[in-house]
């Protein structure tokens, strides 16, 4: 065989093991499924959907998310010019020649404070959207969040003895 067609073999091949091979890693054994496998806050739209909302809440709702959405859509570019900049400054901290720990410390100060002001953001978000149930439909979503708080529970369990 030629010397072009063994290159063209190879460059073909190549990358066609490689990506076979990923695929084969990427799953195995404890591989989550995706964010319906994942526990979090349980506020999600499969929750409010179990709490038959009236079509004004419903509206209310999709209004407060698109709002939410376009707010973040016009915010992206500054947050994303911030976190590069924040990672630029962590990049060049690890890979100076001396370690200046009170510049770590105040970058992790940061990093603190932003997380902070997210989660408390996020926090209100779902505030004003619980704001618009009734009492039973609050009392239900309690209900329904417990519920899924055990099922995480007991899938953490699983993997925690999985692992054993």
């Amino acid at each position: 065989m030629k010397t072009a067609k063994k290159l063209v073999l190879a460059a073909v091949v190549l990358p066609l093991t490689l990506g076979a091979a990923s695929v084969f890693a990427y799953g195995g054994k404890n591989h989550h499924k995706g964010p319906q496998d994942e526990c979090g806050l349980g506020f999600e739209r499969g929750m409010m959907g179990q709490l038959d909302l009236t079509e004004e809440q419903q509206g209310k709702l999709n209004e407060m998310r698109k709002s939410g959405k376009d707010k973040w859509k016009g915010d992206f570019e500054a947050k994303r010019a911030e976190m590069q900049a924040h990672r630029a400054k962590v990049h060049a901290l690890i890979l100076a020649d001396n370690f200046d720990k009170a510049a770590a410390n105040e970058l992790a100060k940061e990093m603190v404070e932003q997380q902070t002001e997210r989660k408390v953001q996020m926090m209100e978000r779902h505030h004003q959207m619980l704001s618009i149930l009734t009492p039973e439909q609050k009392a239900k979503f309690t209900e329904l969040q417990n519920e899924r708080a055990g099922q995480c529970a007991d899938r953490m369990q699983k993997r925690m003895n999985a692992d054993k």
